[in-house]
């Protein structure tokens, strides 16, 4: 080839995708500052996620396509990170002095998956989901952690029928054990009823607490009860540990999937994977008459999902007996474990696990937990 241009190297670098995105490097913006001077490349690879755990691969992957084109004599690549959520000022003025950014864990938790379940919104369940996905997998015979992240609403101590104060071991924060999971929980610490009233940066704080100096030991997987939105407890751990994907959940009706669409592009923008939709409060059996009833709508979760292009990983019905159990410390797959919600929440860990195997290369982990030949 005589002369390089651009869109050979672009052309080339098309055939390059993002492994957790699935996009080429050229439709999803990562090739900045390309230069071609005779049989010389150079341009930088644009990440938004400082954490993202594919950054050699994607470059290597990059110089191999350009190293393929006839005439190419060097390549050079350099990296760096763009934070999609800052805030940009307009040109009328002047640039605000940026936000330290949250450091990252002194002592990430050594857990082979570590996963964010999170919200649009509140009132969605999304608690109810968390504990009883966590008692789901112990009940598998991994060992399983649950950090607490939402620090306004700490509700796991009440679901997980707790009520200690956190001790110490080895120096170090020692979690509380209930159904065979260790769990941490601002609840452990705050007095009675008391409010928590802190700022965003206190909030950031404690969560980077939580998950650097706390005994979890090892864990196969830690999964991390994140408070509604998309705010600074979800920007600082996205940003303090690498997270294994988020599961999302939403209720049928629109005014909560329109939050949850808010919350799956917030982890597309950081780079975390989604690892699947939940639908909670899908439809109600009325338990004398046994009449199904769509109180929320029916199947926005799935048809969310479908739109998104995210896995969708399964619906659970609306019973009393969930929130008996969230009310008196059982979670309904320990209370009632042959229900229809408890069946449903099996049948979500099944999905999640096979995911989670299907992106990661482990179909070990689905062998030895679901015993399939």
């Amino acid at each position: 080839m005589a002369n390089l241009s651009d869109k050979d190297i672009l052309i080339a670098l098309q055939e390059v995708r993002d492994p957790q995105s699935g996009k080429d490097l050229v439709s999803n913006n990562m090739v900045k500052d390309l230069q071609v001077d005779g049989g010389r490349v150079q341009f930088t690879l644009e990440f938004k996620n400082p954490n993202f755990a594919h950054k050699e691969a994607v470059q290597k992957g990059a110089e191999n396509a350009i190293r393929a084109i006839q005439g190419v004599e060097s390549v050079a690549i350099q990296s760096r990170v763009n934070d999609p959520l800052r805030v940009i000022p307009s040109a009328t003025q002047p640039a605000p002095a940026p936000p330290p950014r949250p450091q990252p864990a002194k002592m990430a938790p050594k857990a082979k998956y570590t996963i964010a379940v999170a919200s649009g919104k509140g009132g969605v369940g999304k608690t109810t989901v968390s504990v009883n996905l966590a008692v789901s997998l112990a009940q598998t015979g991994a060992k399983v952690g649950l950090l607490d992240a939402d620090i306004y609403g700490p509700n796991v101590p009440i679901m997980m029928g707790v009520n200690k104060k956190l001790q110490t071991r080895n120096n170090r924060i020692a979690p509380l054990r209930q159904y065979d999971v260790d769990m941490v929980s601002v609840g452990f610490i705050a007095q009675g009823d008391a409010a928590i009233i802190w700022r965003g940066p206190l909030v950031g704080r404690m969560i980077q607490q939580f998950l650097s100096d706390v005994d979890w030991g090892d864990l196969d997987y830690l999964i991390i009860d994140m408070p509604p939105g998309t705010g600074d407890a979800q920007l600082t751990l996205t940003q303090s540990v690498p997270l294994t994907g988020s599961v999302i959940v939403c209720t049928p009706q629109e005014v909560a999937l329109a939050d949850a669409r808010k919350g799956i592009n917030m982890f597309k923008k950081v780079e975390v994977p989604i690892l699947g939709v939940v639908e909670n409060m899908s439809y109600f059996v009325a338990p004398d008459t046994g009449t199904h009833y769509d109180i929320f709508g029916q199947g926005g979760g799935k048809a969310m999902a479908k739109k998104l292009d995210v896995p969708f990983l399964g619906e659970v019905p609306l019973e009393q007996a969930t929130r008996e159990g969230g009310d008196n410390g059982k979670p309904i797959v320990v209370s009632t474990p042959d229900s229809p919600v408890a069946i449903a929440f099996r049948n979500i860990t099944e999905s999640l696990i096979a995911n989670l195997t299907k992106e990661n290369g482990d179909s070990g982990l689905l062998k030895r937990v679901f015993k399939i030949n």
